[in-house]
């Protein structure tokens, strides 16, 4: 219960099964046991609880009020929280928080998704919880599973989710049949795990090179080739009914650092923002996307102040729900992420003043990946300014509004994603014969010819492939008959040794042709180091291809944009003159001007 001061005032009780009690009534049940039943009905289970439910069947336009008129301040703060939590199975205190409060959602991260059978057992049984509560409004499920680089949900052995080509792959293809297959058979993988939120597509526009949190993960550097594949994406994940959400806004594309880490200032002006970032978000609101999911990113020249955009007014309302027209939900990326961290550090904030600006400021859900205390500072806290500030409160009842709409619309229908996923179903579900042939086929489409010279190799060529990844050395010594391999072990991201450079020199001596797999500035130097050895040399790009900017000397390159299996067999394919190269670059790798 909530005293005057907002504080949770904590009732000791005694538990009896299911059912939970204070002393005075056990004492009553022990004396007057014939009475206990209407006792509980009356303490335990108010008339109200037993006549309403988000399972009414009720227009969401009169069942929304009525539910958010029912729910305490507690609740209704609940609703707007998305909270990670540690482990594979629930921990005790994300469960505190779905049993007691109704919490709107739980986001999967990487360190929850290495066993798929026992996430979707995991989600089971936080949905279970969540509709025991007297509303029973369900949960809201979400991770991020992009495709191709960035996959939280991954599992082990012989179930996991599949390594797809990815956006940048999409964006070389340009084909939006592409982007819809993909969100949806992504979208399919996910409805099998009682995953029932995505935050993707991604669809920040990639134009700095030195974006590299971004990189594949962009569709290209055209904003509205951009736009036009993320809104097939959406539609994707429309048709297997797992809730799109664009990100991260109001771009990112041009953010030179992290927002994991640091918060990147973006010196773009509002000019730049409309006509280039914007653009594709503007495409995707028209589409109905119902979710879009704001960055920790700075634009001193837009707003002149140091906020990032996930902490301001001017871009959550102002920008995005007035100029744009945006009625969907509004979430924030982790607010434990360094990018909300350092301008709180600044502002002298800790969590609970963050969480509490960013709602303030009309965020809809803030997403937090490590679970806080239960009654602990930062609960105390919104309660306190919920209890004492009419225009917060107001704020609250709009965001927990939107999140039960978004909710209605999507977990009530029979085609919802299953509150309760049958693990044994696995298998079936997350490896469908029609996705693998897709994916297998998308990767071959989007294959490029970046620079021509010596492409396809020879058949009688001697070749030696260098690399970090182990699949590009195993697939193309399998597929390349005279071939050999040299395994670069060095896990940095820049700057091999000089006496690494001789060393792979040496190993070429005497070779055909050097294949590289440039997947970072540490392998495009190791490519450079071989400018003047004598020796044909192709890169072999992954992922991002904009390392191939920095190697304007090079006359031989292809880019493949994913890092699985089938992207690497279809670039092996295309230099070997198996298959022809149909993609196109979908960004710019000239060199800088000199």
């Amino acid at each position: 219960m909530i005293g005057r001061s907002g504080r949770i005032m904590r009732v000791r009780l005694c538990q009896n099964g299911r059912r939970w009690y204070t002393p005075a009534l056990v004492t009553f049940r022990r004396f007057f046991p014939g009475y206990l039943f209407f006792a509980l009905l009356l303490v335990v289970a108010p008339p109200e609880a037993h006549t309403l439910s988000f399972w009414d069947e009720e227009p969401a336009s009169t069942l929304v009020p009525r539910l958010v008129e029912a729910m305490s301040p507690e609740e209704l703060i609940a609703q707007t929280l998305m909270i990670g939590w540690l482990g594979e199975t629930p921990s005790p205190e994300i469960m505190e928080w779905i049993e007691r409060s109704n919490l709107g959602g739980v986001k999967v991260f990487g360190w929850n998704g290495g066993n798929l059978t026992r996430l979707a057992e995991t989600i089971g049984a936080m949905q279970t919880v969540a509709g025991e509560h007297r509303l029973g409004i369900p949960l809201l499920t979400a991770t991020d599973q992009e495709g191709g680089w960035v996959r939280h949900v991954k599992g082990s052995g012989d179930l996991t989710t599949r390594i797809t080509p990815g956006n940048m792959a999409i964006g070389a293809s340009d084909l939006p049949y592409d982007a819809y297959q993909s969100g949806y058979h992504i979208g399919l993988e996910l409805r099998a795990l009682g995953i029932n939120m995505n935050f993707a597509p991604t669809i920040d526009v990639y134009v700095n090179p030195e974006a590299h949190v971004i990189g594949p993960r962009a569709f290209s550097d055209d904003p509205v080739q951009s736009g036009v594949l993320g809104a097939a994406f959406f539609q994707g994940h429309e048709d297997a009914r797992v809730i799109a959400t664009a990100k991260h806004f109001p771009g990112h594309g041009n953010a030179a650092e992290d927002s994991h880490g640091v918060l990147p200032v973006i010196q773009d002006d509002m000019q730049v923002l409309s006509e280039r970032d914007l653009v594709p978000f503007r495409m995707l609101i028209r589409a109905g996307v119902p979710a879009i999911l704001s960055g920790h990113l700075n634009f001193p020249a837009v707003t002149g102040d140091t906020r990032p955009a996930s902490l301001s007014a001017f871009f959550k309302q102002r920008l995005l729900r007035e100029e744009m027209g945006f009625d969907g939900l509004v979430i924030t990326d982790d607010l434990y992420m360094g990018g909300a961290w350092e301008y709180g550090a600044d502002a002298s904030w800790g969590i609970a003043e963050i969480v509490t600006e960013a709602l303030a400021i009309g965020t809809d859900m803030v997403m937090l990946s490590q679970t806080p205390e239960y009654g602990g500072e930062m609960l105390v806290g919104l309660l306190e300014r919920f209890e004492t500030d009419e225009g917060f409160a107001s704020t609250i009842r709009e965001a927990a509004e939107r999140v039960i709409h978004v909710k209605i619309e999507y977990l009530k229908g029979e085609d919802r994603v299953p509150l309760q996923p049958d693990p044994a179903l696995l298998p079936e579900l997350i490896h469908e014969a029609t996705g693998t042939a897709f994916f297998r086929d998308q990767a071959a489409r989007s294959v490029a010819i970046a620079r021509p010279e010596g492409i396809p190799i020879a058949v009688d060529e001697r070749v030696l492939l260098v690399g970090k990844d182990r699949d590009f050395l195993s697939i193309g010594s399998e597929l390349i008959e005279n071939s050999e391999t040299y395994a670069i072990q060095s896990t940095r991201f820049a700057g091999p040794s000089a006496a690494e450079i001789d060393s792979v020199r040496r190993a070429a001596a005497g070779f055909d042709r050097v294949i590289v797999c440039l997947s970072d500035p540490y392998t495009g130097s190791i490519i450079n180091g071989l400018r003047d050895a004598g020796i044909q040399t192709t890169a072999f790009s992954i992922l991002t291809p904009v390392y191939l900017q920095q190697l304007g000397w090079l006359d031989s390159a292809i880019a493949v944009f994913g890092w699985g299996e089938e992207s690497f067999r279809a670039g092996f394919s295309v230099l070997l003159g198996r298959t022809p190269a149909l993609g196109t670059m979908p960004v710019s790798i000239e060199p800088p001007a000199q």
